[in-house]
């Protein structure tokens, strides 16, 4: 073989390696919940505890990004963003809200908690708006605040805008005359995150609060039919769910919120509607461990709330399938609505996976039921 040939040969090669490498990865167009769930560049897609906004015919999931090991359950880098047309294929939009360096003293610095954060968009403002559970560093799950940041642009980047305790100085709207006299007794009370020594009625957990805010965890966003839009999220030290409407802006509580399923200790919240009927999915407190999730129906988003027990159907029922719920998605301009739910692995956060399943409607609630392989297409409106 001549030399002039060989050079050929050898371009040609290149070329073809270059392609290759350069080629997007893309999925069968299948859900596989709990598999390894790569972008389209072939790394994990890294958006944990998430949420997903619809906009302009695109979809973008953000979600917590983690690193390998420990140190990955608090906040090292920010908040991831991915978009997809079709829901199957993500391509990495990059770091949405960074956090920043340590020693800045800023609320979201390096190494504090940044979990759950969800999206949602301002046609009054042209704002996208971002809210997140917050935990200030060092300072473990004491803080209980949520962190606001806004941007011009979908993808980022987000502006921090502020950190709060949900609706100080205002009393739910539900909450009773006898309690708003009655003292506040927490001497001598233990509270462990999953429970508390007594009931929130007895040690009046809303007025201790009532100056500074109630504290808020485990959160999610819903925006209604009519524009108005709600913080849902665990408080009265995770015992009782809050929902609270937005100002205009969606930056800021109006001081209208109600307490729901009390000395329930609920958490991860995902709200959606669904013919005139709000529905919810929560699970227990029981740390990273998964639980059984439970369900709720109402014809009010403020109530009254009933209710429904697990919607989860067949084996691992009981765990949510290995997983907690993070958000519920209405396919648009469909009927179809997807279950989200992460395994979390808090020994090495960058780990764990993405449960998404179908959600069916019934008569009296909806249900999940395990699929080991699932497409769209599966679903009935």
């Amino acid at each position: 073989m001549n030399q002039l040939k060989k050079v050929l040969i050898l371009g040609i090669l290149l070329l073809a390696i270059g392609a290759c490498a350069q080629k997007k990865v893309e999925t069968d167009n299948v859900f596989i919940p709990g598999a390894e769930w790569k972008d389209t560049d072939g790394n994990h897609i890294n958006a944990h505890g998430g949420g997903i906004l619809y906009h302009e015919g695109i979809y973008y999931w953000f979600g917590e990004h983690k690193i390998e090991g420990k140190e990955g359950n608090r906040a090292q880098v920010g908040v991831h963003c991915y978009s997809s047309e079709d829901l199957y294929n993500w391509k990495d939009e990059g770091i949405a809200l960074g956090v920043m360096p340590e020693g800045s003293g800023s609320d979201i610095e390096k190494g504090s908690i940044i979990e759950r954060p969800k999206v949602i968009y301002n046609e009054k403002t042209n704002k996208f708006v971002m809210w997140f559970h917050l935990e200030l560093k060092g300072l473990k799950y004491s803080s209980a605040l949520s962190g606001i940041a806004t941007s011009d642009k979908v993808t980022g980047p987000y502006t921090y805008l502020k950190s709060v305790r949900p609706n100080a100085g205002h009393w739910p709207l539900n909450y009773p005359d006898s309690l708003k006299i009655k003292p506040v007794n927490i001497d001598g009370a233990v509270f462990t995150g999953g429970s508390i020594s007594s009931p929130t009625h007895e040690l009046n957990l809303v007025k201790r609060d009532l100056e500074k805010g109630q504290m808020a965890r485990d959160m999610t966003l819903f925006r209604d039919d009519d524009g108005k839009a709600y913080h849902i999220y665990s408080s009265e030290e995770n015992s009782t769910l809050h929902i609270a409407l937005l100002d205009e802006n969606y930056t800021s509580h109006t001081g209208q919120y109600v307490r729901v399923f009390a000395d329930r200790f609920m958490e991860a919240p995902a709200m959606f509607k669904k013919d005139g009927k709000y529905y919810l999915i929560m699970s227990g407190c029981t740390g990273w461990a998964p639980n059984a999730a439970r369900s709720a129906v109402a014809d009010s988003i403020f109530g009254e709330w009933k209710e429904l027990g697990n919607p989860c159907i067949g084996e691992g029922d009981e765990t949510t399938f290995e997983s907690q719920s993070t958000f519920v998605l209405q396919v648009t301009g469909t009927d179809k609505y997807i279950y989200m739910g992460d395994r979390w692995r808090p020994e090495n956060p960058i780990k764990g996976t993405y449960v998404w399943l179908p959600v069916n409607f019934t008569d009296d609630g909806f249900t999940i039921e395990w699929k080991d392989r699932w497409s769209l297409d599966d679903m009935n409106e």
